[in-house]
């Protein structure tokens, strides 16, 4: 999986920091930061929660295309 944020619609919830603080951060604006955008399959269910939660829809999650 791939994270993506965009920090300039952020309102600084804290939901993915709560959600998967191993990922996830906040800067000292309490904006969102990532800190690891590829992170393991350990973390999944942690980000795909956070995502959901996101209130300002500032996280995106993709997956990786899967070669034939």
């Amino acid at each position: 999986m791939r994270i993506t944020v965009k920090t300039e619609t952020c309102v600084g919830a804290g939901q993915c920091v709560l959600s998967a603080p191993d990922v996830f951060d906040q800067d000292d604006d309490g904006l969102v930061t990532v800190l690891d955008a590829e992170p393991g399959p350990e973390h999944s269910d942690d980000v795909n929660l956070a995502w959901q939660l996101c209130p300002s829809g500032s996280i995106t999650v993709t997956e990786p295309a899967v070669q034939d």
